[in-house]
């Protein structure tokens, strides 16, 4: 009966946990991280209104980079887009029912990118026409927001008849975000270039876009690997740390195919060329322990792209460690401290300075980047043993790293001499103890 009362716990639990939405997702070093759509309807017209879409990116360490932004969503009626600035639908549409003045897109379900940067200034509103880049907010708040203008017709024309959107969907430029329904909120309140007058939007809705890297990737897409200057042994990255599915298509580091005119070129759906690897991951973090002083110790951390098709722009590492709360120098990397917690001070942002190693290259000679740290011991809790010196979480771009396992951690040499007691010794002890019982 008892364990019948526990398997009924244990099937609620997972049952429950099956029914939390996607958009749910949740990341504990970025508790509120998430990509909000605001629509804010500045005037109404004959058979619709005007409205500016502002997405402002409230996640910490997670960007979007080239080829930007994808944004889709469902009409609740028969509306059309009139015009729109800023931003352009990808797909017209079938608009032959329109005579005379024909709309920008017809489609029920329209798909909407950002225009590139240089668009003549009538195409362009605050914010626009950057390819869709979209900064994190940990790195540069003012770059994390990207906004268009949409005329809307067919649609009501009043707080009380217009209907809002549904289905919404975003890429990032892959897949992983979950998008919430549109819901009403208090109208934004715009302030004047001098401060002195204040306008109100006429009707106001949000929707909030949450990530899972579960749906982004059925692999991870970074790994990591280990060394100190104590242990000549290099703990490399697990083995198919990211499958090893393009272990076919793969190109050998020295081979000529390396150098073939056009390997470079990304295509449209992103998919990577990998130099070949026993961890077939596109990206590899080294954390090497690399000096021991009397009050300090010393990092260097290396990340290599491993993938021929693509440059990482304004790439983010997150590190979590005990000892990140007394970090003193970083060279060459940008550094700011992630306290999602106010208890603990443990993780760390880092990332490129800008127009010097904000931009990783595609695979080859010069597909690194390189920084040093320099952290301050703390007597209460520092030690090189049991892999102490080495990082808890790991993550590139805002997705999670794999790891090896802790026991293959670069270990201090007398740490093979010491006798461990196994379960296997142990269930041999209790067997001869108890036969000598007997």
């Amino acid at each position: 009966m008892i364990f019948n009362k526990y398997m009924c716990l244990v099937l609620s639990a997972v049952s429950f946990i099956l029914k939390i939405p996607h958009a749910a997702a949740y990341d504990p070093l970025d508790p509120n991280g998430n990509i909000t759509l605001k629509w804010d309807v500045k005037s109404w017209t004959s058979d619709g209104y005007v409205a500016v879409v502002t997405m402002n990116n409230f996640q910490m360490y997670r960007h979007i980079m080239s080829p930007g932004w994808t944004l889709g969503w469902v009409w609740a009626k028969k509306e059309v887009i009139w015009s729109m600035v800023g931003a352009q639908a990808v797909d017209q549409g079938d608009c032959t029912k329109f005579k005379g003045n024909i709309p920008h897109c017809c489609k029920k379900n329209p798909t909407v990118v950002d225009l590139l940067p240089g668009v003549p200034y009538n195409q362009q509103i605050a914010n626009c026409c950057k390819a869709g880049v979209v900064a994190s907010w940990g790195q540069d708040p003012s770059a994390a927001v990207s906004s268009f203008q949409l005329s809307v017709g067919r649609s009501g024309t009043s707080n009380k008849t217009v209907r809002l959107p549904k289905n919404f969907t975003l890429l990032g430029p892959g897949p992983g975000y979950t998008c919430s329904q549109a819901k009403i909120v208090r109208s934004t309140v715009f302030n004047s270039p001098d401060g002195r007058r204040k306008t109100q939007a006429l009707m106001t809705w949000n929707v909030i876009c949450t990530y899972s890297q579960l749906l982004a990737s059925r692999y991870p897409t970074c790994c990591v690997s280990m060394s100190s200057f104590y242990n000549s042994t290099i703990t490399p990255c697990p083995t198919c740390a990211c499958g090893c599915r393009d272990k076919k298509k793969c190109i050998v580091s020295d081979s000529k195919l390396s150098s073939v005119v056009g390997i470079h070129t990304p295509t449209k759906d992103n998919t990577p060329l990998l130099q070949c690897t026993q961890h077939m991951c596109p990206i590899r973090v080294h954390w090497h322990v690399k000096t021991n002083y009397k009050q300090y110790w010393r990092v260097k951390i290396t990340i290599t792209n491993f993938n021929h098709r693509l440059n990482y722009t304004q790439w983010t590492l997150v590190v979590e460690h005990p000892n990140l709360n007394h970090i003193t120098e970083v060279f060459s990397f940008v550094y700011k401290p992630l306290t999602p917690y106010q208890s603990k001070n443990d993780t760390g942002l880092f990332y490129g300075i800008k127009f010097y190693n904000d931009l990783l290259k595609e695979a080859g000679p010069e597909g690194n980047v390189q920084s040093e740290l320099i952290l301050e011991k703390n007597a209460n809790t520092f030690t090189f043993k049991e892999g102490w010196g080495f990082p808890r979480k790991v993550y590139f771009n805002g997705d999670e790293c794999m790891m090896p396992q802790p026991d293959e951690f670069p270990g201090l040499p007398n740490a093979a001499h010491t006798n461990l007691i196994t379960v296997p010794k142990l269930a041999l002890s209790w067997l001869l103890m108890f036969l000598a019982l007997h």
